[in-house]
């Protein structure tokens, strides 16, 4: 893990149908004498047996589970990752995942859209808990850049959140209309995790997300040893906001929402 510089701010369904037909039973030793009676007829099935197999045109997002987090919505893993494919490269320069490795993650540009394609470090920045304090992470600190509704830092432990680079010469997050509470759609191991921008980083380095963040895509979420040096995918919803910023079902609506969105215009 890597030290931290942050700056403030004020800111379908599976359908059963039983279809229940009569059976015959024949005495083993009866013998018919005269020909056999017709059968009577058979009644049509009744829609209410049957019900439509057609997907319903708003459906729940799937929520986290104790056994591991799916998708939390409709718009697939890989659907989404087949879209951020070729990179139209916004980022004036490389961002670095580490302090010490050498630049090579562009930040990308698309339709509706902005990704990148890095490691997740773990940050357990805020409101201090079990699992985000100092002993936990040795860069441990208090603050996030942006603030709950209450005015409090944001919770690293229960809110899935990203941490987008401070603003330099190599890209200025701003300027592609992302800011704290947008939006993003986190890829990882064909799973999803819908998370807003709560926090920002060094100015050149990239790669990073929350405790709860980490723990949705199962992976490790030790601040201090956990995370993964790459196949992550980080797609952040231009224009987008989320109000109040510590409101994840609502990240998980409208995440759900724009990345259809996404699919369809990309």
């Amino acid at each position: 893990m890597h030290p931290r510089t942050h700056v403030f701010l004020t800111a379908g369904t599976a359908l059963l149908a039983a279809a229940v037909v009569p059976a015959t039973v024949l005495p083993a030793l009866a013998v018919p004498t005269g020909p056999l009676p017709a059968p009577p007829p058979t009644a049509e099935p009744s829609s209410a047996a049957f019900p439509s197999t057609a997907p319903s045109a708003a459906r729940a997002p799937v929520r986290q589970g104790a056994a591991g987090p799916p998708a939390e919505g409709t718009a697939s893993a890989a659907a989404l990752l087949a879209r951020a494919g070729e990179c139209d490269r916004i980022s004036n320069e490389l961002y670095r995942t580490r302090d010490d490795t050498p630049p090579t993650v562009a930040v990308c540009d698309t339709k509706g859209a902005v990704f990148w394609k890095a490691d997740m470090d773990i940050d357990c920045d805020g409101q201090l808990t079990a699992r985000c304090n100092h002993e936990a992470d040795p860069y441990y600190q208090e603050q996030t850049a942006f603030t709950q509704s209450d005015g409090r830092h944001l919770n690293a432990e229960k809110l899935p959140y990203i941490v987008v680079p401070m603003t330099s010469s190599i890209w200025d997050h701003s300027s592609s209309g992302i800011h704290g509470g947008s939006v993003a759609a986190v890829i990882h191991a064909n799973k999803v995790q819908y998370a807003v921008v709560g926090d920002i980083g060094p100015p050149g380095i990239i790669g990073e997300a929350s405790h709860a963040a980490a723990r949705g895509l199962g992976i490790l979420t030790d601040p201090a040893g956990g995370g993964v040096p790459s196949g992550v995918t980080y797609i952040v919803f231009k224009h987008s906001q989320v109000s109040p910023l510590e409101d994840h079902d609502a990240a998980v609506r409208l995440g759900n929402e724009l990345a259809n969105k996404f699919l369809r215009e990309n």
